[in-house]
């Protein structure tokens, strides 16, 4: 009985291994941003490789989140900081997708959190959509800090983390 006990603890211990780096963001720092193109909630054409020059914070979430749903007044009022903050020079941009299935219910979600960034994608395929796909994103929400040269230089911060590395503590 113990052998079958420690063979089932084993295979426990395993799968939470590897569903932990399953898990991992797909870049770490010093790796470069991805480009992607994509429609913008506005309608426009968006290119990531156009922001290129500022720093900027690309944000995975989903207004089916909960953790997200709960980080986002955090985001926004980081946001609305960075913009005062940023006397006229290039502010950090925001870029939020949106990985969703049903896109009146992003829309609503961005509505009623504040999301009042200009970069809202919407992803409806959820994580087998090609934004998701081409960063390997798995889980939300899963954040990258892109630096103006187009290089990472932060994955998954915190919203402390993030103040710091804008300058705001």
């Amino acid at each position: 009985m113990d052998k079958w006990i420690n063979i089932v603890i084993g295979v426990l211990i395993f799968g939470f291994v590897i569903n932990y780096f399953y898990r991992l963001p797909k870049f770490n720092p010093g790796n470069p941003a991805p480009d992607f193109e994509a429609d913008l909630l506005s309608g426009d054409n968006f290119h990531l490789s156009q922001l290129k020059g500022s720093y900027v914070l690309l944000d995975f979430w989903g207004s089916w989140c909960g953790p997200c749903r709960k980080e986002n007044p955090d985001l926004v009022k980081l946001y609305r900081e960075l913009q005062a903050k940023s006397d006229g020079n290039k502010p950090i941009v925001f870029v939020s997708i949106g990985i969703e299935s049903d896109v009146e219910q992003w829309k609503r979600a961005i509505q009623r959190d504040g999301l009042e960034w200009p970069y809202q994608i919407a992803q409806l395929d959820k994580f087998s959509s090609p934004i998701a796909t081409l960063y390997g994103v798995k889980e939300i929400p899963t954040k990258y800090i892109i630096d103006p040269d187009g290089k990472i230089i932060a994955t998954n911060p915190s919203i402390v983390e993030m103040r710091k590395i804008f300058g705001l503590e």
